[in-house]
């Protein structure tokens, strides 16, 4: 290094290690390597010097700059470290003040809905069983009574994981918890419901996530007829929404036959008509139906000696309609001033 830039680094060096006071602390930073300091005067030297000596001078001014930024840095830390110190021995501390009161965090409005859904359900005999977010096309659509190029299948944008003989999918729905559930649980009887996220590869929009929540509902025994789903889904909707009227009508999916989507009255409108029920006064909640005879019989259970129903529902969904929210995406935005409201 040239003796101009040893002579200033040790001097520069020298100085800062006696100072412990911010404003002689900045005074020292504009001096050395502020935008007119001692440093940057190293620089416009340069011009002055010939080519063959230009490479090394700069590569030394540089060090020389580098190592005292890097001094300041340190030499500042230390100051507000002092000046803290100082501060507390100087000042008394009563330590009997009360502390500042953490910020309490809040469950998620799904988190809530579910809750309470788990809460319903556990006192109508059900239990929960958790199943698997990753499955094959086979569980996913083919023992769900979807076979390949099935029409049904464009109801369900797909994420694929692993395009292998298997087909590894992110589960569209719940419905595999059904097969799952019935193998596992065979010979039965079956009251359970299965929670879980569910991934499809949609448009983001007011309407529309890439992942949600689903509560899937399977009840598998002897005996048990559409008047049985009915019954347990309108005391549903009653624990959950209120005394309000509910109603039945025809659906089709490929898993359930007969097929039936339950709606209530609008929350908001109370049936008049309104924009969030599309001014029809009814809101849909969830879709189920008699569990097909083709799953009955993939899931181990005779469908001559067994029955059952199933039903799936949105838990954001009904958190929407529930409060009035508009738009899907709040719940995965992670903004407190929507969070904090619930």
């Amino acid at each position: 290094m040239n003796e101009n830039g040893q002579a200033l680094q040790a001097r520069a060096l020298a100085q800062l290690d006696s100072i412990w006071d911010p404003a002689k602390l900045e005074e020292w930073r504009v001096e050395f390597i502020g935008r007119k300091g001692a440093v940057n005067a190293l620089f416009e030297q340069i011009n002055s010097i010939s080519k063959e000596e230009r490479g090394a001078f700069g590569k030394q001014a540089n060090e020389v700059k580098q190592a005292l930024e890097t001094a300041f840095t340190a030499r500042q830390g230390a100051v507000k470290q002092r000046a803290l110190s100082e501060a507390l021995e100087a000042e008394p501390l009563d330590v009997t003040l009360p502390g500042r009161r953490p910020q309490r965090g809040r469950l998620h409005p799904t988190t809530q809905t579910l809750r309470e859904m788990y809460k319903i359900f556990g006192e109508m005999g059900f239990q929960v069983y958790r199943t698997r977010q990753v499955e094959t096309d086979l569980m996913n659509f083919q023992l769900l009574n979807i076979p390949p190029y099935h029409p049904a299948r464009d109801n369900w944008s797909t994420f694929y994981v692993a395009d292998t003989d298997e087909r590894v999918v992110l589960r569209t729905h719940t419905s595999p918890g059904q097969v799952r559930v019935m193998r596992e649980m065979y010979p039965g009887p079956i009251r359970a419901i299965l929670p879980g996220l569910c991934y499809r590869y949609e448009q983001i929009s007011s309407r529309y996530e890439i992942q949600f929540n689903q509560l899937e509902g399977l009840a598998v025994g002897h005996n048990i007829t559409f008047g049985d789903l009915k019954g347990t889904l309108t005391e549903f909707a009653r624990r959950m929404f209120g005394e309000r009227p509910v109603r039945f009508f025809a659906d089709h999916f490929p898993f359930t036959e007969p097929s039936a989507q339950m709606d209530v009255k609008c929350i908001i409108c109370e049936g008049a008509g309104c924009a969030l029920c599309k001014y029809t006064g009814w809101l849909e909640i969830l879709g189920g139906g008699m569990v097909h005879p083709v799953v009955l019989r993939n899931g181990g259970y005779d469908p001559d000696e067994w029955s059952g129903f199933a039903f799936g529902m949105g838990p954001e969904r009904i958190t929407m309609l529930k409060h009035g929210i508009t738009d899907i995406r709040y719940f995965w935005g992670n903004d407190l001033r929507f969070l904090e409201q619930f």
